[in-house]
């Protein structure tokens, strides 16, 4: 017994090690420039909204799941008067409905949010990829152009006008908005708000060559009384992305 006992703490010790590094590493994905969950914008918040609920919506089915399992294992024969098919009505369907319809209402009405719906033309930015960098191109400001950093204004919705010239692409912010794909010959549109001003990260999250992990971008969100000129600035000096 004694030895059983040493053996155990000695597991103990490298068990619990693992489970902080691993919980430590899952919980540094949580935030970070490229972070879904530190939401800088309205769509990306309701994403992230959508993401916690689908997450407190699994936990509960789980522990639902986990009461059945321990009435089961903790009480011999109960349940035994109900029918294997009624089991699997009742545990197979109603049991994961109530939970999961309730999510598919709330995720479908948080989707329609994400929406560009028609409406007042906001500023538009048109943004194409090319193996393996981003030239972005603003129509409102005379069509100037930009390589790798995209300038947009703080508080102001701006459509993202995406497409390629090569292979498929995608278009994504993590903290602004969800992703969208580049498609030669395609244009698709993504609207997106910053709230506040600051540096940001975006990235192709489409495998697209061997240089795919380098094509990033650099986002800087000005203030709206600054965006005419520092897209004119950053497109006069050849601004890169840091």
């Amino acid at each position: 017994m004694r030895d059983r006992a040493n053996h155990h703490s000695r597991l103990r010790g490298p068990v619990q090690a693992a489970l902080t590094a691993g919980l430590g590493a899952a919980l540094s994905g949580c935030a970070g420039p490229l972070s879904t969950l530190a939401p800088s914008g309205p769509a990306a918040a309701s994403i992230a909204g959508l993401w916690w609920t689908m997450l407190a919506g699994s936990a509960v089915l789980f522990v639902l799941v986990l009461v059945l399992f321990a009435l089961v294992t903790r009480r011999p024969g109960w349940g035994s008067r109900v029918s294997p098919a009624r089991w699997i009505v009742l545990g197979g369907l109603v049991l994961p409905a109530v939970v999961l319809i309730p999510l598919i209402c709330y995720a479908l009405l948080a989707g329609e949010r994400l929406l560009p719906l028609p409406g007042h033309a906001p500023t538009r930015v048109d943004a194409i990829g090319k193996q393996w960098n981003w030239t972005f191109r603003y129509p409102d400001q005379g069509g100037l152009e930009t390589h790798d950093v995209l300038h947009l204004p703080a508080g102001t919705p701006v459509d993202i006008v995406v497409t390629s010239e090569d292979v498929v692409h995608s278009f994504w912010i993590p903290r602004f908005a969800g992703k969208i794909d580049a498609i030669p010959g395609h244009a698709t549109r993504l609207r997106v708000q910053a709230d506040q001003p600051g540096r940001y990260e975006g990235q192709c999250n489409q495998f697209c060559g061997l240089g795919h992990a380098g094509m990033h971008f650099t986002v800087i969100v000005d203030r709206p009384e600054d965006y005419a000129a520092a897209v004119k600035q950053a497109a006069a000096t050849g601004e890169v992305k840091k």
